[in-house]
């Protein structure tokens, strides 16, 4: 499996504003942007993330996962942030 096949399973999935996958192996990077992130925990957003992988997770087509979960206005301030 690699990065492009986890972000079109994600975005399938999840239909998410912005998508990005970074790896290769059986580690991945994940940045997540979308409205449905807003009120949610952390563990919650993760929780959303992990779902469509968990078959791939289980049969260990992925090993480690990093996740990054924003909505909108987060995913533009830190932007501005990391920019700095």
């Amino acid at each position: 499996m690699d990065s492009t096949q986890v972000q079109e399973l994600l975005q399938n999935a999840l239909n998410l504003e912005e998508l990005m996958v970074k790896g290769e192996g059986s580690h991945y990077e994940v940045i997540a942007v979308d409205k449905q992130f807003d009120g949610m925990s952390r563990v919650k957003k993760q929780q959303l993330i992990y779902g469509p992988l968990m078959e791939y997770i289980q049969r260990n087509d992925i090993h480690a996962v990093s996740i990054k979960a924003y909505t909108p206005e987060e995913w533009a301030r830190d932007k501005k942030l990391m920019s700095l």
